[in-house]
């Protein structure tokens, strides 16, 4: 048998005998943590921390360079999902992502 069916078995078995009385659902909390705020200084040091440069950056983040540089300026700010990439970048979370850059 392979492992996913034995996980799908063994789940299935779990609730049904919650379901009649016998045993505990088994339950998993996440924390989301609010989405940190960077001023255009702290986005260029990131950047510059993690030895990207704006086009490399801009691909990172899925924007223009053009954005990343009105982001450095202090012209514009960032959205939500974008920041919350820059925070993952700022804390080194970002061995967590995958991305390939082409030259």
């Amino acid at each position: 048998m392979s492992s996913l069916f034995e996980d799908l078995r063994d789940g299935l078995q779990e609730a049904i005998d919650y379901e009649k009385g016998v045993g505990s659902a088994k339950t998993t909390t996440y924390m989301i943590s609010p989405v940190k705020k960077y001023t255009n200084e702290e986005i260029k040091q990131i950047r510059n921390k993690a030895g990207m440069t704006q086009s490399v950056f801009a691909s990172y983040l899925g924007v223009s360079k053009k954005t990343v540089e009105a982001w450095e300026l202090g012209r514009t700010h960032p959205t939500g999902p974008a920041y919350r990439l820059i925070d993952m970048l700022s804390s080194g979370q970002e061995k967590n992502l995958s991305f390939i850059t082409c030259k």
